[in-house]
């Protein structure tokens, strides 16, 4: 089975231009060393769950950021904090709801089984080093992971309050505006006399309701 992970580590020249690319430079090497960025950029294309609910294109995403050296790479912990929106899936109004998406992810130094371990130590750690994204130029790129962040924390059925009454099953009138609305019951028996008496002209009804009473003051006599 292919790991999801390991698409993402195909090396492509990053752009340091880019919002969602950060740089680890300043962080350096040294094991413990930490950082801390806060940044806004701009939601990329399709972040969220497409057709159901996501977060518009453009919309601003506030990014918290913790940077931590380790023996391997770089360990990225934050949140990503933005306004997703999408349809209810009860009444088909429009929802909109805050997102808080947190992460973890570890990015790798190309060299790092050269970094004081032992040959037999990265044997050891090779399966695990394979769920790793390698850093490149010192720079990582935020966005899958942002990606699959937001994904998780948005609802697969997003409603647009948790007592929403949907539309009813009949008419499809939302019922959250009608809450007396109903309709009566019939009987099974009688839909289809209901339905040919619905397309009979006024006239016909007449000579109906005539040659019924006719029958009945027969039987009298």
């Amino acid at each position: 089975m292919n790991d999801p992970k390991a698409g993402r580590a195909l090396s492509t020249r990053l752009d340091h231009r880019n919002p969602l690319v950060f740089d680890t430079h300043e962080l350096g090497r040294r094991p413990g060393a930490l950082q801390r960025l806060s940044r806004t950029v701009d939601a990329p294309r399709d972040l969220g769950i497409a057709g159901v609910i996501a977060v518009p294109e453009g919309a601003p995403v506030e990014i918290e950021l913790r940077l931590e050296s380790v023996m391997e790479g770089v360990l990225v912990t934050g949140t990503a904090r933005a306004s997703a929106e999408g349809e209810c899936v009860r009444c088909l109004e429009p929802v909109e709801l805050d997102v808080d998406a947190d992460y973890q992810e570890m990015f790798s130094y190309p060299d790092s089984d050269d970094r004081g371990r032992s040959k037999a130590a990265a044997d050891d750690e090779a399966e695990d080093d394979e769920s790793m994204i390698p850093l490149e130029d010192g720079m990582f790129d935020l966005e899958p992971v942002l990606r699959d962040a937001v994904v998780l924390a948005l609802p697969m059925q997003p409603v647009c309050r948790e007592d929403c009454e949907g539309l009813c099953s009949e008419c499809g009138i939302n019922l959250n505006d009608n809450p007396d609305h109903h309709h009566d019951a019939v009987d099974a028996r009688w839909a289809a006399l209901q339905g040919l008496a619905g397309s009979l002209g006024t006239d016909e009804k007449d000579n109906m309701s005539g040659a019924a009473t006719g029958v009945d003051e027969e039987q009298e006599k």
